[in-house]
């Protein structure tokens, strides 16, 4: 199996730092799209809901789905219709990515949308008659306007990057030579920065990272959350208590983002970890994948998002995760309070005949 991308990025020297000068272009190209929205010089579409984006710095790893069906069942339980649209990167032939399915499990009542071109998956949900729009990915994705900036940020590697060693500073740095999408100063345009996976960090290295995070965006809201465990299924659908985990040995699969702070959750229930085999973020799964995993014993465990993406007849257990607001509760109300009233159902639908009659 070849290396993750990320695991080759953290490290330092040699023919990698060659790399720095692209991500030196790709930065400040990044500031000139930014620069030309924020002056109006690209336009960007805005339809008669509210559009809330969830987003990050990041090429992925910050824990954006979970976090996307705690904000969907939050607005869903204010009685509002709640639609998700996504880019749908990974998901090849199918009709939905890992992500897209996972969000149809935890959210079967929920309109949701794939579409690379943001606005015309727009137009999609309002026919469908939904409230409100969350755009998930969506902060680099200025084409459709939004009324509200949420971005995630992954305490264990906010740059993106782990670091080389343990203990040592992480690459911080733009694609090709990091995994930032964006400056770090981009944040700055954040009406809430939401700090994930806060419980696996010492409390020094939050407090450090939370007024690193106030330099760069100066009077921003911060919260805090965590991913939680909430749930193990048996290969047979059962669901087994959490503490079943404790003092067993796992095989783990993964393709996420970050799939340390994964075996990480495990290993705080009392697992202890034989293999984690990890693949590239949107991995698609084939049998050979799996080949020596779960044997003399030990349980396979894979992610909710890993699980949807299994060849048929894998006998593996699956650990879900929710997100937790742990500080911030009274910040996000008041955003999601403040956000605009969408118009009238019939008035959207007379407004997109109006463009495409």
């Amino acid at each position: 199996m070849r290396a993750r991308l990320d695991r080759v990025l953290a490290r330092r020297g040699g023919a990698l730092e060659l790399l720095r000068l692209p991500a030196a272009l790709f930065a400040g190209l990044a500031r000139l799209r930014a620069a030309g929205y924020a002056r109006g010089v690209l336009p960007s579409a805005r339809v008669p809901v509210p559009v809330v984006s969830v987003g990050n710095l990041t090429a992925g790893g910050t824990g954006k789905t979970p976090f996307v069906a705690f904000l969907a069942r939050r607005l869903a339980a204010d009685g509002l219709r709640v639609g998700i649209l996504s880019r749908g990167y990974g998901a090849g032939g199918a009709r939905e990515n890992d992500e897209g399915r996972m969000l149809a499990a935890a959210l079967p009542d929920s309109e949701r949308v794939q579409d690379p071109d943001r606005v015309r998956g727009a137009e999609e949900l309002l026919l469908r008659g939904v409230d409100v729009i969350l755009l998930d990915d969506g902060f680099q994705h200025r084409r459709l306007a939004r009324d509200l900036d949420l971005v995630l940020v992954d305490a264990t590697r906010p740059w993106g990057l782990p670091p080389p060693v343990p203990g040592a500073a992480s690459v911080r740095a733009c694609l090709p030579r990091g995994l930032l999408r964006e400056p770090p100063s981009a944040l700055a345009r954040a009406d809430l920065l939401v700090l994930t996976r806060a419980d696996q960090v010492a409390p020094t290295a939050l407090a450090e990272l939370r007024r690193e995070l106030e330099a760069l965006a100066p009077g921003r809201p911060q919260a805090v959350g965590r991913h939680r465990a909430t749930r193990l299924l048996a290969p047979d659908g059962r669901e087994l208590p959490l503490a079943t985990l404790a003092g067993r040995t796992l095989d783990l699969l993964s393709a996420l983002g970050n799939p340390e702070a994964f075996q990480r959750s495990l290993e705080a229930l009392g697992a202890r970890v034989a293999t984690h085999r990890a693949f590239p973020d949107h991995h698609h799964y084939v049998a050979q994948d799996l080949a020596g995993l779960g044997g003399d014993g030990r349980w396979l465990v894979t992610s909710e998002k890993d699980a949807v993406k299994l060849p048929p007849g894998t006998r593996a257990h699956v650990l879900a995760t929710e997100f937790e607001l742990l500080e911030g509760e009274a910040v996000l109300a008041a955003l999601l309070g403040a956000l605009p009233p969408g118009a009238p159902r019939r008035e959207r639908l007379a407004l997109h005949e109006g463009l495409h009659g």
